[in-house]
């Protein structure tokens, strides 16, 4: 009954701060990239915080649900907003800015979140502390730890991942264009890093240092 009920509580704690990194991560890829020329995000009605509009079945609550219950640390995915980057109106720096976008709003979530915790914790011992600070506290340092693991994670410089996208729009021409070809394989080797721990290796120091930092 305990340990059903400690879930229970995790999940209330960690179900509103993932999914709305989650979205908001896609709706800035969206939002920056009708700054630059292509609607298409918005004709395809994903420029909304409204969940339903992203939400991924397995990506954005089974995934995150099942990490949090084998207690890893809690990922997920929406479902990618659409943009055309050949509509935008300078296709190489704007793929840059497009797919920073979205690490660049969590890494600000994550800071607002810090500085959100903060003040939390100074008021769980008044009136209704019990009852909303320090619940929020706990929200908000679930959003620093979801925050700084998906806006590390995306700037992997791996495609289909944004850290992929800002690969190809830094590398010369030529190399671009091979890079680019290992993007059909992504997700496969995206697998096979995961399986042997090469992805952890990279990432976990700095999502950790930066962690150390905020927590």
């Amino acid at each position: 009954m305990n340990n059903t009920a400690d879930f229970l509580r995790e999940i209330s704690i960690w179900a509103v701060p993932t999914v709305f990194a989650i979205i908001l991560h896609e709706v800035m890829h969206g939002f920056v990239a009708l700054q630059l020329g292509d609607d298409t995000a918005l004709r395809s009605g994903r420029l909304t915080l409204n969940p339903l509009a992203h939400i991924d079945l397995f990506g954005t609550i089974i995934m995150p649900v099942a990490l949090l219950f084998m207690h890893l640390p809690v990922f997920g995915y929406a479902k990618p907003v659409p943009v055309n980057f050949s509509r935008l109106r300078n296709p190489r720096s704007g793929m840059l800015l497009v797919a920073a976008a979205g690490p660049l709003t969590n890494i600000v979530l994550a800071v607002a979140s810090s500085i959100g915790m903060r003040i939390a914790i100074t008021h769980v011992t008044g009136p209704w502390g019990s009852a909303i600070a320090l619940p929020l506290y706990y929200m908000l340092r679930a959003s620093v730890v979801i925050n700084v693991v998906l806006a590390i994670f995306n700037l992997f410089p791996l495609l289909p991942l944004d850290g992929g996208r800002v690969m190809v729009s830094l590398l010369p021409l030529k190399a671009a264009r091979a890079f680019s070809q290992l993007e059909p394989f992504g997700f496969l080797i995206l697998l096979v890093l995961l399986y042997t721990d090469s992805v952890e290796k990279v990432i976990n120091p700095i999502i950790n240092a930066i962690a150390r930092v905020l927590l």
